[in-house]
């Protein structure tokens, strides 16, 4: 069974519709004199093992290889792990309880999943079907001031039809009109605008680039140092309880369980720092947990899950919290990326940590450079310290500097304390990545670079 999806405009801020199309393959033959009358119900798990119907296809009669008519427009959240299954029946009566009838199979899936996948994909983009040139733009000219309080000159009305009328050699020119100066006498205008030439530049969503092919590349990096405590001890933030968890683990499987949707390979290389490695004095502020460095990948969070368990035995917490050699790792390889120049791939760097910022100044600067690539941070602080410089990376209301001055081209840091989640592993993703998707869309719009199957599909080569 396959189903595609599709971007529809977005319901809220925080939403996207996606819409579903349902079809299967080769599906088993449960009538004797004739084939089977299937119908596709759409069920989806909220909290837990809890599921509820979502909808239904309609029934078609006698036939293995059904292309169903009705589609599935559901909400789409990226920070949140929709599970999806999908039940085939053969419908063999009236009633509407799917009971009685022939139960032909099952998918089982997550939303993210859906939109991520290729093969699952086939609908990919909807086509942008407002009429070109309809409809007024109102375009407002300010006289800039450096405190804020900007003048406004005038404005003037046209249609897109209007302004992309303008050359280079022939201008098409607007009267910029100040409201308030309409009633002085022999007022015409407070200037001209002239505009030689307008262009309609498509603005990719993050549905659209993870459904074109773009891959989100994961990375986590745990913080070893002393202030942790010793993880044998119960105080220890690194102790792990008879449950199997601690604070790091919570955050890991957190933020893990939505990320690994949009990761083909679910390979994640995971590394610490801050401890003292085996068999030697040197502390290291960026190892592989797993000890490989020539493949300091894991396999799934369940995989990242028993190498975090596996190491801790063998190594001594030490300090101090530098954050900046990780951070630099990860951006090489985001620099690598960008040289492609394709939208084919995204860094995220999971940090977990205790504590405060020993290379406060080598942190900023390496977010600064960081902001330039297509990368993005997440700081996610355990146990009860103080987090103030964490919130000074999470630069919402002004853009990071650098101790040389240079400005962050965006913010790319979310960070988030674990105390105030306690319990609440949902509100927590859903904090931490809240801000990814437009991060993902804005920088690869920034540069112009199309989701790269849009780019593919597109070129008559």
């Amino acid at each position: 069974m396959a189903s595609g999806g599709a971007p529809l405009p977005a319901a809220t801020h925080w939403s996207t519709k996606v819409e579903l199309t349902i079809s299967c393959e080769n599906l088993m033959d449960m009538d004797v004199f004739s084939k089977s009358d299937p119908l596709c119900a759409l069920y989806i798990n909220t909290s837990g093992s809890h599921w509820y119907e979502f909808g239904r296809t309609e029934m078609i009669l006698n036939c293995l290889n059904p292309k169903f008519s009705k589609k599935f427009v559901v909400d789409y959240y990226f920070e949140t792990v929709q599970k999806m299954k999908f039940c085939v029946y053969d419908i063999d009566n009236d009633t509407h309880d799917l009971g009685d009838d022939d139960f032909l199979g099952e998918l089982e899936c997550t939303l993210g999943q859906i939109v991520s996948n290729r093969q699952m994909t086939r609908s990919l983009l909807l086509k942008d079907k407002r009429p070109a040139g309809r409809g007024t733009i109102t375009v407002d000219c300010y006289d800039n001031r450096v405190s804020g309080a900007h003048d406004l000159i005038g404005s003037f009305k046209a249609t897109l039809a209007e302004m992309q009328m303008g050359t280079h050699v022939s201008p098409v020119e607007f009267e910029c009109i100040a409201p308030k100066k309409l009633k002085k006498k022999n007022y015409k205008n407070s200037g001209v605008i002239c505009i030689k030439n307008c262009q309609v530049v498509k603005e990719y969503t993050f549905l659209d680039y993870i459904m074109g092919g773009c891959q989100i590349n994961f990375t986590i990096a745990i913080d070893f140092t002393g202030s942790n405590g010793d993880p044998s001890s119960p105080q220890s933030l690194h102790y792990i309880n008879p449950e199997g968890y601690n604070e790091y683990l919570s955050a890991i499987w957190t933020v893990g369980n939505v990320i690994q949707d949009y990761d083909s390979t679910k390979m994640f290389p995971v590394f610490g720092f801050g401890a003292q490695l085996p068999s030697t004095s040197q502390v290291s502020h960026e190892f592989p947990i797993n000890f490989n460095p020539a493949n300091p990948f894991c396999a799934g969070i369940e995989g990242v899950v028993h190498a975090y368990q596996q190491c801790l035995p063998r190594l001594k917490l030490w300090g101090p919290t530098n954050f900046s050699p990780i951070i630099n790792h990860v951006a090489c390889f985001a620099r690598q990326a960008l040289r492609q120049n394709m939208a084919s791939q995204y860094f995220v760097l999971l940090i977990i940590t205790d504590g405060v910022i020993t290379d406060m100044d080598q942190t900023c600067t390496a977010i600064v450079e960081a902001s330039r690539l297509p990368m993005s941070i997440i700081i996610v602080g355990v146990g009860g310290a103080d987090f103030s410089e964490m919130e000074f990376l999470d630069s919402d209301d002004e853009l990071l500097s650098s101790p040389r001055g240079d400005v962050a081209s965006r913010d790319i840091v979310q960070f988030v304390p674990f105390r105030d989640f306690q319990g609440n592993h949902t509100s927590l993703a859903q904090s931490v990545l809240a801000e990814l998707p437009d991060q993902v869309a804005s920088f690869f719009n920034s540069y112009k670079l199309k989701p790269p199957n849009i780019l593919r599909e597109s070129d008559p080569s």
